[in-house]
């Protein structure tokens, strides 16, 4: 970029120089012009009145080098000329020159001369006695106004060029320099040039987001980490177990009349991997966003009846008390997933309830929501580890959790799904009074 700049410069400023050149060269064409003019004008009037003094005896000393003198008679035959025979030349009555000066007393005229074949200023007076005295000067071009004062532009060029070049380095130097010093790492607080403010501020944010995505970027990672370590482990328990019971029976172990108790322990071991394993699918097909989920309208109403009564044999083995009340409300939604909202909560109101514990399922709807509402009275979730529920295979209680048995994953799965549906969750629990989950859903 310095070199740019500096070139530009350099560029800039030659271009200037020629055009200034350019310039002063005409102006002082026509100045000098002027002044040759003027001067030809005065030696016009000295000349016409030491001819009309002296007659032809006024040229017999004139050092006449400097101009071309032509005196010309009244019917316009040449009296003198300088240098050359005036016998042998033209009537010059009808030169542009003499025709004024003998109507007018002056006349004056720019224009080539085929006799000296150069281009001539023209200046001729009358005289008293009716001829006109004539004088001539050559007219100098710009070229050899600008070959005379050659060695003066040369000597301007060179201390204009060696200026130039010292001012564009030190320019260029000058202005790259607060960019080579600008703070990348905080480039909101430079404030070198107002004209990059915009740009630095984009680098700004754009950092920020980076940063912000690479903090979602590790936390994702570890998420991940922990996730397949708590599925790897998950996964383990009952394999391992499903190894155990098989080993005994391939090897004969097991007595006759245990073999229906061991039968059943390899069944229910079975069946939690595939209720893991269809909870983790479920959870990789909503992280992927779910578009291929055929949406259409439910009405909640139906479904969660449908699935309370599908858990009433659970809870009536634990002794809970599962009531269900409310009114239609109609969903546009995906059945599977508020099917899947619905078990989940319930389950787990059920699992992790007392003896004798009720668990309420209500649905209300109120002017812009529908509202799915599960209320325990079982052990309650302290407040510190409320936020941490929803979370995959957080568990409060590691240890009663093994005794209810499930895989960890359903209320993650009831936040997903809510997220699906733009639904938002609201928790409420005390320790050992109960938990009230509300899933408030946007009406269609």
């Amino acid at each position: 970029m310095t070199k740019r700049i500096f070139r530009s410069v350099c560029i800039a400023a030659i271009g200037i120089f020629l055009a200034s050149t350019a310039v002063m060269m005409v102006v002082l064409y026509e100045y000098f012009s002027d002044m040759q003019m003027n001067r030809l004008r005065l030696q016009t009037e000295l000349a016409a009145q030491g001819t009309a003094n002296e007659g032809i005896d006024y040229f017999t000393d004139l050092d006449a080098g400097l101009y071309r003198i032509t005196w010309v008679g009244p019917d316009g035959s040449v009296l003198y000329e300088t240098g050359s025979d005036s016998t042998s030349m033209d009537s010059h009555l009808e030169r542009e020159e003499i025709r004024q000066a003998l109507e007018y007393g002056y006349g004056e005229s720019i224009r080539y001369s085929d006799t000296l074949t150069k281009r001539l200023f023209y200046a001729a007076k009358k005289l008293p006695d009716g001829s006109v005295l004539r004088l001539a000067d050559m007219q100098y071009t710009v070229w050899v106004l600008f070959w005379g004062i050659m060695d003066k532009i040369l000597i301007v060029a060179a201390l204009a060029v060696g200026f130039s070049l010292a001012l564009a380095l030190r320019l260029s130097k000058s202005i790259v320099k607060p960019l080579n010093n600008l703070n990348l790492d905080e480039p909101a607080v430079n404030t070198v040039y107002p004209e990059i403010r915009p740009l630095l501020g984009r680098i700004s944010s754009q950092q920020k987001q980076l940063q912000q995505q690479a903090g979602q970027l590790r936390q994702a990672l570890e998420l991940r980490r922990e996730f397949t370590a708590n599925v790897s482990h998950e996964l383990k328990s009952p394999l391992h177990s499903i190894s155990g019971y098989a080993e005994l029976l391939k090897e004969g172990i097991v007595k006759q009349e245990d073999i229906p108790q061991f039968s059943e322990r390899i069944y229910s071991e079975a069946q939690r991997m595939i209720t893991l394993v269809e909870d983790i699918i479920s959870l990789s097909h909503l992280d992927e966003g779910g578009e291929d989920f055929q949406r259409k309208t439910v009405d909640l109403y139906a479904l969660t009846e449908s699935v309370v009564q599908r858990l009433q044999p659970e809870a009536r083995a634990a002794k809970i008390n599962l009531s269900f009340k409310g009114c239609g409300a109609e969903l546009y939604g995906v059945p599977q997933l508020l099917g899947g909202i619905i078990f989940n909560l319930c389950d787990n109101a059920i699992k992790y309830n007392h003896e004798n514990g009720d668990v309420r399922v209500e649905i209300t709807d109120d002017k812009n929501h529908i509202l799915l509402t599960v209320t325990d009275t079982g052990i309650g979730i302290p407040e510190e580890y409320q936020e941490r529920i929803f979370e995959r295979f957080y568990r409060v209680d590691k240890s009663h959790s093994k005794e209810v048995g499930g895989t960890g994953l359903g209320l993650s799965i009831v936040k997903h799904a809510a997220r699906f549906h733009n639904a938002g969750i609201e928790l409420s629990s005390t320790p050992g009074i109960g938990t009230t989950v509300t899933v408030r859903f946007p009406k269609m």
